[in-house]
């Protein structure tokens, strides 16, 4: 497994699935840029100090939160990967309080690492879907 594709199947497992926010200050490095995720701020993600309320506000609406890497992509110092992503909305934050209902969604991450770090990811997550989902939009 390369170095990247490590790092970023870590990072899913570690920091998502087992809530070990100390591994964010391993593998995030300290001039992080997030494109893609916006914080409970309404601004882009970045920096460790700015990721960490985003994880978890996320975190608290989806306590029983799992990211499963599906496939995953190395190229350089890049590692693109596929995830699908489920949850129970039981807790507050993402928009409103909880709904009580399961979601399921999917979404792809490009990171570039450096030094054993992410430096720079690019996310693209369905959150349209995890919204209709829990009964948060119109249609």
């Amino acid at each position: 497994m390369a170095q990247g594709e490590t790092v970023l199947h870590r990072w899913f497992e570690e920091v998502w699935n087992q809530r070990r926010e100390d591994t964010i200050d391993e593998l995030m490095a300290d001039n992080y840029v997030s494109h893609g995720l916006v914080g409970p701020d309404g601004h882009e993600v970045q920096g460790k100090a700015a990721f960490k309320p985003f994880f978890r506000h996320f975190c608290q609406a989806f306590p029983d939160l799992r990211i499963a890497v599906e496939d995953a992509v190395v190229d350089g110092d890049r590692i693109a990967v596929r995830c699908s992503v489920t949850g129970t909305h039981t807790g507050h934050g993402v928009v409103a309080g909880p709904t009580n209902k399961a979601a399921r969604f999917t979404g792809m991450c490009f990171a570039r690492i450096a030094d054993g770090k992410i430096a720079e990811a690019w996310n693209n997550f369905d959150f349209l879907s995890m919204y209709k989902q829990l009964g948060m939009t119109l249609s």
